[in-house]
């Protein structure tokens, strides 16, 4: 799960240790599930600045679509500053992309008070699982963006972390393009917390899985890039679903937690 940065100002590189290597994505042992779900979303953290109070809703729906994943995140808040004036964001976001890896489709809006205030909509294809490609963006403009070797789309990127959480990783630094800007692809650097053995929770259809937790920053795709444009904490379970993220947007963070969930059947 990659949530946008709608606030912020708003093939992998496998690192062991001070050792690193390259390889392909592996496949989680449990697939990625196509589900539903419903996150609120709280103040956590103001870091001392303009934000008093956010508080808002997010969805998420992964669609098995036979050949690719059909994605839809919807993000709402409402952030209260200092003067106590509130200010409605939205954010509405959907993709497919192959499950072969090489294929995504995106569509991103962004609003505060109505206004579209961004949008990016295109194609992005990979050469090879690996390999380089490029992003053909339709707006806000018409143009192409090269795509690095080993460039990872959303579902992929997801899946690579849970594989690497599995196999006792503990740093990843892997290039993801998920279409949320017009820069191209970003870097994304993830840190593993833990890989940990099931555990009783609310829902029952995740009870049996292990999960792991993880820290990931996303920063410009450029030489020296250093302050990340979006931070997260979160967990996964091994079949991809998220819960318990913290969201960092440069000047506050948001809690979302998980408040409904359901598993989506196929679609073939």
């Amino acid at each position: 799960m990659r949530i946008p940065a709608v606030l912020a100002a708003c093939m992998m590189t496998v690192c062991a240790g001070a050792s690193a290597a390259t390889s392909v994505p592996a496949a989680p042992a449990t697939p990625l599930a196509a589900h539903h779900a419903l996150y609120e979303l709280k103040l956590d953290n103001s870091k001392g600045g303009d934000v008093i109070a956010a508080n808002g809703t997010m969805g998420y729906e992964v669609i098995d679509a036979c050949d690719g994943w059909a994605v839809r995140q919807r993000l709402q808040m409402t952030i209260t500053n200092a003067d106590g004036q509130d200010v409605q964001m939205m954010s509405d976001y959907a993709t497919w992309e192959s499950k072969d890896g090489l294929r995504f489709r995106f569509h991103m809006k962004q609003t505060t008070d109505t206004a579209v205030t961004s949008q990016t909509d295109g194609v992005a294809t990979l050469d090879s699982i690996g390999g380089a490609g490029e992003a053909h963006y339709t707006s806000p403009s018409d143009s192409v963006k090269k795509l690095p070797s080993g460039t990872l789309f959303p579902m992929a990127h997801t899946a690579a972390i849970i594989a690497a959480a599995r196999e006792g990783k503990k740093f990843l630094a892997l290039p993801l393009f998920d279409g949320t800007d017009e820069g191209g692809v970003e870097d994304s650097s993830i840190v593993i917390l833990d890989w940990k053995p099931p555990f009783a929770t609310k829902w029952p259809e995740l009870n049996a899985l292990p999960s792991t937790r993880v820290h990931l920053a996303f920063f410009d795709h450029q030489a020296g890039a250093q302050t990340p444009n979006y931070e997260v904490t979160m967990r996964y379970w091994e079949n991809g679903v998220g819960d318990d993220m913290k969201m960092d947007f440069g000047d506050f963070v948001a809690q979302a937690t998980m408040t409904e969930f359901a598993l989506q059947p196929h679609k073939c």
